[in-house]
């Protein structure tokens, strides 16, 4: 049986269902442009470039406030309203950031979610010694410390090394990082590239070198980064003392005298340091020294492993930052005596 419904109730009912969805769509389109401008009006930094930094942990509501609060945005609750709409909520990461153009609060959710985080550098630098790679970790401001009170021992187990020494293991370059890295990260990354870099120029070197591993390699390329003034002369070097250790003759260079008297050493060598023995000295043992001396570059590694083909078994500094070579002892006495002066 069906119930009656007079036109005018029904009339009433259709218009009202008319008028409500207008009003929702009205609503909608209203809610859209506001939205839109919300989303897409552009931000206008105080200062160009902006720096800022978002801790771990932050909440939305934390950054957002803090953002505000610097005029960055109009108000905090717009942002964080955006930021669940759109999704982005969850997603902005930690670290320093660095604005350096006016962005649209959508565009600024974008930049934050990517984690475009403002990097940091450090520069190991070929020829540092670890004490000097060390100092220069502890002196940075955006490094977090972790190593400072570990023994060398301790350390090289952190970064997984197979050596027992700390010296001259960590490959020399420029590398980047956010703020509060720890050293130790960053050793890690520096150890690996060395071995990475050893692995593949080991596998290409010359044959028949007097070297049993790419270990002494590294050795032998940590002398030659001292001793080389000219890069162009950094193979003949390399073949000097190839040539030595192939005669099994001393490889007398100053540079593992040196380093062997670590803080004795006041910038001037006398002959008495090197006739001091100890195991850095190479004018009174013969082969390589126990480890490196220093943090070799690429080029002193290649020039370790693939040095000029030549007989020359000396070399002498002119004084002008390039080296004389000689195949005999003679003619290295004619340019010791033409070039230095004697030693005190």
């Amino acid at each position: 049986m069906f119930k009656y419904i007079s036109m005018p109730k029904l009339i009433f009912s259709s218009r009202l269902l008319v008028f409500s969805f207008l009003i929702t769509v009205l609503i909608s389109l209203l809610f859209s442009i506001w939205l839109y401008r919300l989303s897409t009006a552009p931000v206008v930094l105080p200062a160009t470039p902006y720096e800022f930094s978002i801790e771990r942990g932050d909440s939305l509501r934390t950054i957002a406030q803090q953002l505000a609060d610097t005029d960055i945005l109009p108000n905090a609750w717009s942002f964080i309203l955006l930021s669940y709409i759109t999704g982005y909520n969850t997603a902005i990461q930690a670290g320093e950031y660095a604005l350096t153009k006016n962005l649209s609060p959508l565009d600024l959710l974008k930049y934050l979610s990517q984690g475009k985080v403002r990097q940091h550098t450090i520069t190991f630098v070929e020829g540092w010694t670890f004490s000097q790679l060390k100092k220069a970790l502890a002196e940075h401001p955006a490094i977090r410390q972790e190593i400072g009170k570990l023994s060398h021992a301790e350390l090289l187990k952190l970064i997984g090394a197979n050596e027992t020494a700390i010296e001259g293991i960590f490959f020399p370059d420029t590398y980047f990082f956010t703020k509060n890295s720890s050293d130790l990260t960053i050793l890690k990354r520096a150890y690996h590239a060395m071995q990475r870099h050893l692995e593949t120029e080991w596998l290409t070197r010359q044959k028949s070198l007097p070297l049993k591993n790419a270990y002494e390699g590294l050795i032998l390329a940590s002398i030659i980064e001292k001793e080389t003034g000219k890069n162009e002369e950094r193979t003949r070097i390399a073949a000097v003392f190839i040539n030595r250790l192939r005669h099994n003759m001393r490889l007398q260079t100053d540079p593992t005298v040196i380093y062997g008297m670590g803080d004795k050493f006041n910038g001037n060598l006398r002959k008495v340091d090197l006739q001091t023995d100890h195991v850095y000295n190479t004018y009174t043992r013969s082969g390589l020294p126990p480890t490196p001396i220093a943090i070799p570059g690429l080029a002193s590694i290649r020039a370790a492993f693939n040095p000029t083909t030549t007989n020359e078994l000396y070399f002498v500094a002119r004084g002008d930052g390039t080296s004389h070579f000689s195949s005999t002892l003679e003619e290295h006495n004619r340019a010791v005596f033409k070039y230095q002066k004697k030693r005190p």
